[in-house]
């Protein structure tokens, strides 16, 4: 029996007991008929405030198993609190799928409310500000970036322009503006440091080329202009012949190097199985330099190693040839110049050109590969150098997985140590590491001993 029906019954009996039945009927009616309303009523009540409370908390309470309409009402509100639950979970797991993957991103990005308050950054974001990603969390960030570049872009809310901003450490990040929702902001940050070096390095390389360009074309035209007007007569016009093939030499060599660059750097690494004899190629270099030299220097070479390394055996002449170029440009008459061949532990080799020139400050060593560079820029014109060779070398290294060594010390000579890499050495003659580099004079204290010709 229903709870409904068993409220009627006791309420029936109840209005009987009292009155009688014979006695008032109609009042025994309406006795009984309040006592159900009222029965109803309270049953009614009781279902409701069970179901509220379970709407109020869902997890916590559990849904009564009602009977006729209520239970078919409760059954599907748990229906539909359930679907709800499950939408929650993967919009919230959504969610952190996507600031997982706006902190993996390589940019910074920082959302602000209408009044300049942080709401969220990354991590990129916290270190292109220096910004704590919690503590500072609500802040308003005028507060903490004060820089009045950026206040003002902010303030100015142009969403149109980046601009670039100094940060810590000597670098810079462009940020970008972004409004969206009901004034609520998106700040994106990004380094440009290598990106504006790399510019920087370009404005410089092409002020440089046209530099050393215009001055041999400059020549060239005066000494053209002087042939056509001028009548120059038996040993004054074989001067001027003469400064004219210099002066082309000149701006054949700064443009065979620039060439050589753009191919070094737009070249894949070459592949280890081409091998030449690098006694060969230092006999080749020998008989260059040698002649450079024109016997104005006191020259130290290796005894035979019997290596053979891989690579590109152009690049390699190349790359040594620079080395010993510059030692004979910097290096006084009677000077000595060594050359040494060194297997390391490692199975690698190394290269050493050293000289007794007049050195190079410490502070220059760093930026000796840059092009262009020059540590003195009269004297590196005098000699002929284009400011491009140790550029060059420095390439040559880099593909073929080797490294640049540069030792120096003012007043007593340097050191440029080429070395290339265990897996592209192979063979040598059996003998020690001093063998190979020769034993009869040292020129400097780290200078590689050499054998004298």
């Amino acid at each position: 029996m229903s709870a409904g029906l068993m409220v009627w019954a006791g309420s029936v009996l109840l209005a009987v007991s009292v009155t009688g039945v014979n006695d008032h009927p109609l009042l025994v009616a309406g006795v009984a008929a309040t006592g159900v309303a009222l029965g109803l009523g309270l049953m009614e009540a009781v279902r409701t405030q069970r179901l509220l409370a379970w709407l109020r908390s869902p997890q916590a309470q559990v849904p009564q198993h009602e009977e006729g309409a209520w239970g078919d009402l409760t059954y599907r509100l748990e229906r539909i609190l359930e679907t709800h639950r499950r939408d929650l979970q993967r919009e919230k797991a959504r969610l952190a799928e996507f600031l997982e993957a706006i902190e993996a991103s390589p940019n910074g990005v920082l959302l602000m409310d209408a009044n300049e308050h942080i709401v969220w950054l990354n991590t990129q974001a916290a270190h292109h500000f220096q910004l704590h990603p919690v503590r500072d969390l609500h802040q308003r960030i005028t507060n903490l970036i004060r820089q009045p570049l950026f206040v003002q872009h902010l303030q100015s809310r142009n969403t149109q322009q980046a601009i670039t901003l100094p940060v810590h450490d000597g670098r810079s990040i462009s940020i970008m503006l972004r409004t969206y929702g009901e004034g609520a902001m998106l700040l994106l940050s990004q380094d440009v440091s290598e990106r504006e070096r790399n510019e920087a390095m370009r404005r410089d390389f092409v002020a440089n080329v046209s530099h050393e360009i215009r001055t041999p074309l400059a020549a060239l035209s005066g000494f053209v202009e002087s042939l056509t007007v001028l009548r120059l007569e038996g040993g004054e016009r074989e001067r001027v012949l003469e400064l004219m093939r210099q002066q082309s030499q000149r701006m054949q060599a700064l443009v065979d190097d620039l060439l050589t660059l753009a191919r070094l750097e737009g070249s894949p690494r070459p592949n280890p199985d081409h091998w030449f004899s690098l006694d060969d190629l230092i006999g080749r270099v020998m008989a260059e330099v040698a002649g450079l030299s024109a016997g104005r220097h006191q020259w130290h070479w290796p005894e035979p190693t019997g290596l053979e390394l891989s690579g590109v055996e152009s690049e390699a002449h190349s790359a040594l040839a620079n080395l010993l170029s510059n030692a004979v440009r910097y290096t006084p008459e009677r000077g000595q110049i060594a050359l040494g061949v060194q297997p390391l532990t490692d199975g690698s080799v190394a290269l050493h050109v050293s000289d007794t020139g007049a050195g190079i400050a410490a502070e220059h060593l760093p930026r000796l590969t840059e092009r262009f560079y020059r540590v003195d820029g009269s004297r590196s014109r005098a000699t002929g150098g284009t400011g491009l060779g140790l550029s060059i070398v420095k390439h040559v290294c880099q593909r073929h997985g080797g490294q640049l060594r540069i030792e120096s010390e003012p007043g007593v000579g340097s050191v440029f140590t080429l070395v290339w890499p265990a897996l592209r050495v192979r063979g040598g003659v059996e003998q020690g590491a001093s063998d190979l580099l020769g034993a009869e004079s040292a020129l400097l204290p780290w200078a590689p001993r050499g054998r004298e010709r």
